[in-house]
């Protein structure tokens, strides 16, 4: 019971934006008519962009999270808890509770969500909804972006089928990620995965690792001889990674156990009769390695199939601050801090050009989460390499070399980029749009380095 008189609405609504629970109130027409600033944590997305939402949007269109508790809430008329799983990979724990009209209607459903407890959980386990199925393969692979609901679209038709697949795509988009998806979506998900970077093996071995080998088949052999990847892989899949770096004499033996699906370990005469799917992936260019004589035509086109590109980080920027927000929750974890990412250090994020794609991300996120000294990670917190690329790829200004303070440099930056958006959009709206930040921000920024320059 709140006290008369002791607290406004506003400052109440100001005091639960902090609660470190997140709160949802749908309201009867299934909308998000409030969400508090604890939903940025679970989803990486900013409390704004939820409201007016429906559920099917929010659980059907984008998948933020699995299973759904509110449709029953409303419903059954009765509080319901349930185990859920972000789109981030997080594990939270939903309670909803129905707020009922004079006549015994549902008005509005309050939810508080907060990370999984399973004491919290057993207690009120007589409140569990049923459904406790395991979630989709989905939630594995962090996305907002169309291209990558393309991407995983074109994956989900290869994974039904025994065709080998080639994921082509530069370094640390995922590819090995995007690997272990289609084996998991395929008939042979409850067979062996068996992963092995063709880089990684020294070339004197690589022949031995893959096709196993005889006892005595070489000084240095175990006794008894050793199985090899392929039939270590036998009834599932194997996924080589960087085959560009298989060496080109192995290559013919390799194309053999492809077409012939039957391998010859090192120092045997008899051959071994295997059922294998073969996922290759390479940042190379293959073909351009095929003219160059490096890499055989033949095999080219028979681990070509179906070839499937995974997007880089910069032609996904919407994805960009949810993989933000998972990893930082990672690292939060790691190394046990509480650190948020400033809006301003975001923006940056969605500007900078990422050459090393997710893993450059992931490394600029756990570097700012060890170094930030308060509880945000800021433009200080990110190394220095981050503004020379943006640089070099002309996105932005040459202020390291004129011996400007971090903090000048990082203005400099962001008056370029307003000065540039709004001479292209015209309007603090469609620059509000343009640069995903509120018109209230747009329209401070404009008054600090456009109209204030102007007089």
């Amino acid at each position: 019971m709140l006290l008369k008189g002791a607290i406004n609405a506003e400052k109440l609504i100001e005091m639960i934006d902090q609660c470190y629970d997140e709160i949802f109130i749908w309201d009867k027409n299934g909308k998000i008519v409030y969400v508090n600033d604890a939903c940025y944590r679970h989803y990486g997305i900013r409390p704004e962009k939820f409201l007016g939402k429906t559920l099917q949007e929010c659980t059907i269109n984008e998948k933020l999270w699995s299973p759904s508790c509110v449709t029953l809430t409303f419903d059954g008329k009765r509080p319901m808890i349930q185990k859920q799983k972000t789109f981030l990979g997080i594990d939270i724990v939903t309670i909803s509770v129905p707020i009922m009209d004079e006549h015994g209607e549902v008005e509005y459903v309050l939810q508080s969500v907060r990370d999984s407890d399973d004491s919290l959980y057993k207690v009120l386990a007589s409140q569990v909804l049923e459904d406790e199925q395991a979630h989709g393969h989905e939630s594995k692979i962090i996305y907002q972006s169309k291209v990558m609901e393309e991407t995983l679209h074109t994956a989900d038709k290869i994974a039904k089928t025994k065709a080998p697949v080639l994921i082509l795509g530069e370094t640390g988009t995922g590819k090995s990620l995007l690997a272990k998806y289609i084996y998991e979506n395929s008939t042979r998900a409850h067979k062996p995965f068996v992963c092995v970077n063709i880089a990684s093996l020294s070339p004197t071995i690589i022949e031995s690792e893959l096709f196993g080998y005889q006892s005595g088949a070489f000084t240095g052999a175990q006794k008894g001889g050793k199985k090899g990847l392929f039939e270590a892989a036998n009834g599932g899949t194997l996924f080589l990674d960087e085959i560009g770096e298989l060496p080109y004499d192995l290559q013919a033996k390799f194309l053999h156990a492809l077409q012939e699906e039957v391998i010859m370990p090192v120092g045997s005469q008899t051959p071994i009769k295997l059922d294998v799917r073969i996922i290759c992936a390479t940042n190379c260019d293959l073909r351009k390695m095929v003219e160059a004589g490096k890499f055989r035509e033949d095999l080219y086109h028979r681990i070509n199939v179906f070839d499937i590109m995974m997007p880089p980080l910069r032609k996904r920027q919407e994805d960009i601050e949810p993989l933000a927000v998972s990893f930082l929750n990672i690292f939060n974890q790691k190394y046990e801090r509480n650190i948020q990412i400033s809006e301003r250090v975001m923006e940056l994020f969605q500007r900078y050009p990422w050459k090393g794609n997710i893993r450059e991300l992931s490394n600029v996120i756990e570097r700012g989460v060890l170094t930030a000294e308060k509880q945000t990670l800021e433009i200080t917190n990110l190394p220095e390499s981050f503004f020379h690329v943006a640089n070099e790829k002309g996105t932005g200004c040459a202020v390291l070399a004129q011996k400007m303070s971090l903090d000048e440099a990082v203005e400099e930056y962001e008056k370029k980029i307003v000065t540039e958006a709004f001479a292209h959009c015209k309007s603090s709206r469609k620059m509000a749009e343009c640069l995903q930040i509120s018109q209230t921000k747009a329209n401070r920024l404009i008054q600090k380095y456009i109209t204030k320059t102007e007089k």
